[in-house]
């Protein structure tokens, strides 16, 4: 990864993992988590501002602070952390809005050839999942180790 990571905490099982983004607009805790689904090893990843009165994630902010870069590296970093503990699992993310469904391609397009030799990866396109293409404007995004 060319960008530096985020330290984040996690707890034992690894599908919540928390950090803080400093830039311009200050500190702002964001978490990673990876939600287990009524499919058996398939995570629905949830990713966004920690809201700090019920410790629950607001995953249609936009902090803007400065370190998308970093912010990414660090999901991305999440997420080989826990496919490492759950090698067969596949995690998926489905973006709310057409703002974060570009923040997920960004970071996918920025580490492509490392996440490409690491991952079966795929996009939500025209109703189906098919074989990630960079140029492919996806609403949802899976992978798994391979």
């Amino acid at each position: 990864m060319k960008s530096s990571v985020y330290k984040f905490k996690t707890e034992e099982t690894l599908t919540v993992f928390e950090f803080i983004s400093e830039g311009p607009k200050g500190k702002i805790t964001k978490i990673v988590k990876f939600n287990p689904t009524t499919i058996p090893g398939f995570y629905n990843l949830t990713v966004g501002d920690k809201n700090l009165l019920t410790n629950g994630i607001n995953d249609k902010a936009i902090s803007d602070n400065g370190d998308t870069d970093r912010v990414l590296a660090t999901i991305i970093s999440a997420i080989y952390a826990f496919t490492t503990s759950k090698k067969e699992a596949w995690v998926y993310a489905i973006a709310n809005t057409k703002s974060r469904a570009r923040f997920y391609r960004m970071g996918i397009n920025k580490y492509f050839s490392g996440i490409q030799k690491d991952f079966d990866l795929f996009g939500f396109y025209g109703g189906g999942w098919e074989k990630f293409r960079k140029e492919a404007d996806y609403i949802a995004f899976a992978l798994k180790r391979k």
